[in-house]
């Protein structure tokens, strides 16, 4: 029998974070080059010309646009299905949308040209996994079996033979097989809330803006699409949610007519509605012998701020950094020392995000008391203070915090 194949890094979950670990990997920046092979059963294609948004999108901070060109995604990326937004409008539902406590983000309050952009889920993993097997990455189309850590690999088992790996990355969900087979737990809270996600048409010009909305059962989202339309994101109380995929086409209209304010005048279904329940989730711990856990897998946050992914591809970038640096230094790329760095840097990042949402989620969509009062009324002073517009802009942009060498630096499209 021929023996398993020995990869440097073998990647468990082909999804953008896991795609975006996989391609900065393959094609370092001055390091050596690894072997690395990526665990992804389904393999998506690139959107096609003329169809319309896919209902899961993704918001795109500066910092994540920088980590793409790295990866050389980002010329597959940029394009008409791509949709970059330069404004943010958020208001409570205490006032109206263009009362004087709206908070207004202006990507030119910074200099800078927009404030990220908006693209389907798809595009991006289907961009990454091209630049990653460019770049001399290996795809292997078969899900996790079970995985044995040894004393300098880990052996994988799949439908398709084993493999083995001096790094094992889960990059597979909150669900991750990854993380369960190796004893790393998961804390995990319920919101009580589900996201609904659908592609709306609106009377008015969404304007390169997105709009936000907190309310006392929930938040909700508009984000400019490419097309014209708008992909709502409604993170509801479950109750209310449930009315709401219950209700037909038009009645569901009725009600996004009046939670939106009318901010972009009637609103019209052209998608499905897709629904899932939030909950936060936190593995105490990131790394184990020779395995790390990114994206999803290591913490999921609620989506009102859109940083998940951008959360998950800035775990990406520290990994591939700091495990390119280690096999440069002839280090072993899975020791606990290296990892350990990488536990220490992301998830101290983490838990600040995640808290700030939390505390959001908490004061200004569920909140009534003096301390939601106050928020509600700090949304206003935010507004008429340029110096704290810019704050919050930059930190939205990843402009701030301790980023990854690819996260700073412009590198050239590929």
């Amino acid at each position: 029998m021929p023996e398993a194949p020995l990869y440097d890094v073998a990647i468990v979950g082909g999804g953008p974070v896991g795609a975006c670990a996989a391609a900065l990997l393959a094609r370092p920046a001055g390091g050596p080059r690894l072997r690395v092979v990526v665990l992804e059963p389904q393999v998506p294609a690139l959107p096609a010309a003329g169809a319309p948004p896919d209902v899961r999108v993704v918001a795109i901070s500066r910092a994540s646009e920088r980590l793409l060109r790295a990866a050389g995604a980002w010329a597959r990326i940029a394009g008409p299905r791509v949709c970059a937004y330069e404004r943010m409008h958020v208001w409570h539902e205490s006032t109206g949308v263009a009362g004087a406590s709206a908070l207004v983000f202006d990507a030119a309050d910074v200099g800078e040209p927009n404030l990220g952009y908006i693209l389907e889920s798809r595009l991006l993993q289907a961009a990454l996994l091209e630049a990653f097997t460019e770049a001399g990455g290996e795809l292997e189309a078969a899900p996790l079996a079970s995985l044995e850590v040894g004393e300098d690999r880990v052996r994988i088992a799949t439908a398709r033979g084993a493999i083995h790996a001096r790094l094992v990355v889960g990059a597979d969900g909150a669900q991750s097989a990854v993380r369960k087979a190796v004893g790393l737990g998961a804390e995990v809270r319920d919101y009580h809330e589900t996201a609904i996600v659908a592609t709306v048409a609106t009377a008015r010009p969404h304007a390169l803006t997105a709009w936000q909305r907190f309310m006392g059962n929930g938040t909700l989202a508009f984000l400019p699409l490419f097309d014209g339309t708008s992909s709502i994101v409604w993170s509801a109380d479950e109750t209310l949610a449930a009315r709401l995929l219950a209700a037909d086409p038009a009645a569901f209209a009725v009600e996004l007519d009046r939670a939106s304010d009318l901010a972009l005048g009637a609103t019209r279904l052209v998608s499905e509605r897709a629904a899932f329940a939030l909950r936060r989730l936190t593995a105490p711990r990131y790394v184990a012998r020779r395995v790390a856990l990114i994206g999803d897998a290591a913490h999921v946050v609620h989506p009102l701020a859109g940083q998940g992914v951008n959360l998950g591809l800035l775990d990406a970038a520290a990994l591939a950094q700091l495990a390119t640096a280690a096999a440069a230094r002839r280090e072993d790329l899975g020791s606990l020392g290296v990892l350990r760095a990488y536990e220490r840097w992301r998830k101290s990042e983490v838990a600040l995000m995640g808290s700030a949402i939390d505390t959001f989620d908490r004061l200004l969509s569920h909140g009534n008391g003096p301390l939601s009062r106050l928020a509600r009324q700090g949304l206003g002073f935010v507004n008429r203070s340029q110096e704290l517009r810019r704050f919050f802009i930059r930190r939205a942009l990843g402009m701030t915090g301790e980023l990854p060498e690819a996260a700073r630096r412009g590198a050239p499209a590929g």
